[in-house]
């Protein structure tokens, strides 16, 4: 049986960790700037392109009865 590689498992999860605390200052300073709407749904740019989405935000499926 193979031994585990535990300095593989630590520097995964410190990248994650380290993405993870990246894309949270970008939401940040995207909301501060004014990219995101304060409920996380998209706001369209002055072209009238959709800067960011949310995921699940622009559709809201209503189910057929």
């Amino acid at each position: 049986m193979a031994t585990p590689n535990y300095g593989f498992e630590k520097r995964q999860k410190e990248l994650a960790k380290k993405r993870k605390k990246e894309d949270k200052l970008k939401a940040k300073s995207d909301r501060k700037s004014g990219l995101l709407a304060e409920d996380g749904s998209e706001i369209e740019s002055e072209e009238g392109d959709v800067v960011t989405a949310a995921p699940g935000a622009a559709e809201s499926p209503t189910p057929a009865s």
